[in-house]
């Protein structure tokens, strides 16, 4: 009975008048500012707003008049597939591919997982790529880049054989720019490779690709140059990950022994012996060791 009487004081059972109690005041002012933001939605713009210009964007294709078109055209597909191709580029034939796995094993090896965070790893492996080229590059722009720019670079006539037959062919000055470009960078590999058994590595790709055996250095393509490169680069890398390994991996065992000794065989020993990494790696200027050594690597016994 108390039941049905509450329902029916409520309004929920027949027998009263629902009461509407008060408190719907916050849906009249939802309301209020819907129509509101309605009706300025749909007034005309203010006369000011007539005048503001818009930049308007016109991308067509139009049917080339001269051969210097086509030229052109050519050469920007050129340039739009080299920048995306910079990365790998970046990576793979200059100093980065060493610098950079050197500072992951580093990382590992202290133990601190994400810190260094991948950022910085790669930050300062740039920059220490930039230091490392930086003669290179300033050779490239020097002998290939501003000829190039100041028109200095003629187009020139070879002759080569297809077939057995001689051929004459027009080599273009953009072309010949190019070729001028990959020497100061084919000296930065080959001295790389004399630092190493990066004649093995030549030799290994020369086999693989069927190639004639090369009198000099500038029979070997730089098809076969860049991956026999990489992989030299990999080895010096990975030799270097190894040295660094090896006083942390110390402490490592040293900080396990002792706590299979104490009996606590249930704590990690690299939490123990984390703090006393990072207090030697800091002790012993670990970050001037590193770039020193990493410096050495590639401008000692090279050339």
């Amino acid at each position: 009975m108390d039941g049905i009487r509450g329902a029916r004081r409520s309004g929920w059972l027949p027998g009263r008048p629902c009461v509407v109690r008060r408190g719907g005041g916050w849906v009249g002012g939802i309301g209020f500012a819907l129509v509101l933001a309605l009706g300025l939605w749909m007034s005309p713009p203010a006369a000011a707003q007539d005048t503001i210009p818009f930049p308007a964007l016109d991308v067509g294709v139009r049917q080339a008049t001269s051969p210097q078109d086509v030229a052109v055209t050519l050469q920007i597909l050129f340039l739009l597939t080299i920048l995306s191709l910079a990365p790998a580029i970046l990576i793979l034939t200059t100093s980065f591919t060493r610098i950079v796995i050197v500072l992951s094993f580093l990382r590992r090896a202290l133990g601190t997982q994400e810190t260094p965070s991948n950022q910085v790893l790669v930050g300062l492996a740039l920059f220490l790529t930039f230091f490392v080229m930086t003669p290179t590059w300033q050779r490239i722009h020097r002998e290939a880049i501003e000829p190039y720019l100041a028109g200095q670079i003629e187009a020139e006539v070879r002759e080569k054989e297809v077939g057995g037959e001689r051929v004459t062919q027009e080599v273009a000055p953009f072309q010949i720019a190019v070729e001028r470009a990959l020497v100061p960078l084919r000296d930065f590999m080959w001295q790389q490779l004399s630092l190493g058994d990066g004649a093995g590595d030549v030799a290994l790709f020369m086999n693989l690709g069927h190639y004639d055996k090369p009198e000099t250095r500038e029979d070997v393509p730089t098809t076969v140059l860049i991956p026999a490169f990489i992989l030299s680069e990999l080895k010096k890398a990975f030799i270097l990950g190894f040295v660094i390994f090896l006083p942390f991996l110390v402490i490592d065992m040293v900080t396990a022994s002792v706590l299979m000794s104490m009996g606590m065989m249930m704590l990690p020993p690299i939490l123990i012996s984390l703090p006393f990494k990072i207090l030697l790696f800091v002790l012993v200027d670990g970050w001037h060791l590193l770039a020193l050594n990493l410096g050495r690597s590639f401008f000692i016994g090279g050339g």
